[in-house]
């Protein structure tokens, strides 16, 4: 097999990974994305195997994102309590202080958000 061949067999397969997730993020059930497959011609083993991965794959970045909510949404929320802490044992002896009440529920709507994402 040549060189040229191995890339037309390459970018056949990126076009049907291509065209399964469109069908995938269009709500197609895996079902009816198997389907599609076999019409364009792949056998039924190959398409449960792509449906199979790009769930994988989607898992993953489902997976991911909800950590990074997590990661972000904590740190706002305990930068809030810090800077509320700090500006209240400043002003302990007269004075004024911050409650940063923004960052802290930005922060736990975001933790919260990704502790939801994740499935936990």
């Amino acid at each position: 097999m040549s060189n040229a061949e191995a890339m037309t067999q390459d970018e056949v397969v990126q076009a049907l990974y291509q065209f399964a997730a469109e069908q995938m993020r269009d709500g197609a059930s895996n079902q009816q994305i198997q389907s599609a497959l076999m019409e364009k011609g792949v056998d039924a083993e190959s398409a449960g195997i792509i449906v199979s991965q790009l769930n994988e794959l989607r898992d993953q970045q489902t997976k991911e994102a909800a950590q990074k909510h997590m990661m972000f949404g904590a740190l706002w929320c305990i930068g809030g309590i810090v800077v509320t802490a700090l500006t209240y044992s400043t002003a302990s002896e007269g004075g004024t202080y911050v409650v940063a009440w923004g960052a802290i529920i930005f922060g736990a709507v975001q933790f919260f958000r990704g502790v939801f994402q994740s499935g936990m």
